[in-house]
């Protein structure tokens, strides 16, 4: 199978779940929304969260794409930039458990970055992102023997907002002969750069991911005629639907996959990124388009029965055997 590689903000989620909302309007987080701040905030959110049972898991949107990639034993590795504070080690740990290629980056000078995860009592949940050493990734930690060996880049929106970081990333990885695969990240991410979000789709983007806010975001559009214009710029364009399933096109195939059935959603952390990981194994197999979204939605429809972007190890094998059944058919 091809290799892939993650690019993106190296992240340690701290979760805990809401018996309401209304702390979120107390922080003034917008539910369903990741809002950057800064380390007064963090505190002030530390200080709740040393009252109420927190979760730890390792996260940030390509990390956890990368990390479902290679529960399902794709060969991986990883580009980001930790602290050297235990929450760094934790990280660092994780990606040698689950043999990820380890292309960490270290800023001595500041804390990793932590993002405080607020679960509401629907499963939607809602972040408050401390970046710390993760937004200090800058072009000049960037060499193009990182990509040596891989077939895929698969990056983040959330870093758009250093454009001659992912630029030069892109065109290493361009010339390294990979195909770059950009996840939209957050509608309002999207709306704050659009004209940004729309140089890297058509001129760089290969396979392009996004949900429904975030596709409206960025066409002004619903549905199809989101897919349609996505589609009308990069190869593949995929929209995850959450409950509805997903729409994928690519030229004039275009198909809906529907999720898996699922009794209760714990937390829809990780929902979307384990989609993405679920139809790139799919798609570094070689597997058609349907074959690529059910596994992604096999992957997506697990998570969310979990706390954090993490799907237990015990689960692993029931999964993979599942999805050894479609490929198969």
């Amino acid at each position: 199978m091809d290799k892939i590689i993650g690019m993106g903000n190296a992240l340690i989620d701290v979760l805990v779940t809401l018996t309401d909302d209304a702390l979120l309007q107390e922080m003034d987080l917008p539910k369903g929304s990741m809002q950057l701040i800064d380390e007064d905030k963090l505190k002030i959110i530390n200080k709740h969260f040393s009252k109420m049972h927190t979760y730890l898991a390792t996260g940030g949107s390509a990390g956890n794409t990368i990390l479902g990639l290679a529960c399902m034993g794709a060969s991986t590795g990883f580009i980001g930039k930790i602290g050297t504070d235990s929450y760094g080690k934790f990280y660092r740990n994780n990606l040698e458990k689950h043999n990820i290629e380890d292309k960490i980056r270290i800023n001595p000078q500041l804390p990793s970055g932590v993002a405080s995860t607020f679960i509401s009592p629907d499963g939607e949940r809602t972040f408050g992102t401390y970046l710390g050493a993760a937004a200090t990734l800058k072009a000049e930690d960037l060499s193009p023997d990182l990509f040596n060996g891989y077939t895929y880049l698969y990056i983040e929106g959330y870093l758009v907002q250093d454009h001659d970081m992912i630029l030069r990333t892109i065109e290493m990885a361009k010339e390294a002969g990979l195909q770059v695969c950009l996840d939209l990240a957050s509608y309002n991410i999207v709306e704050s750069d659009p004209d940004f979000f729309r140089l890297l789709i058509s001129k760089y983007v290969d396979i392009l991911f996004a949900n429904e806010e975030e596709a409206r975001a960025f066409t002004g559009k619903e549905g199809k005629e989101a897919l349609d214009m996505l589609a009308g710029m990069c190869s593949i364009a995929i929209i995850k639907l959450g409950s509805k399933g997903s729409y994928i096109r690519k030229g004039t195939e275009e198909i809906k996959v529907d999720p898996i059935p699922v009794d209760e959603v714990v937390d829809t952390t990780g929902a979307g990124d384990y989609f993405a990981a679920g139809f790139l194994y799919g798609l570094t197999g070689g597997y058609s388009l349907e074959k690529c979204a059910r596994t992604g939605a096999i992957l997506a429809g697990n998570v969310i029965q979990h706390i954090g972007a993490n799907i237990p190890e015990e689960k692993w094998e029931e999964i993979k055997s599942t999805i050894r059944e479609i490929l198969s058919e």
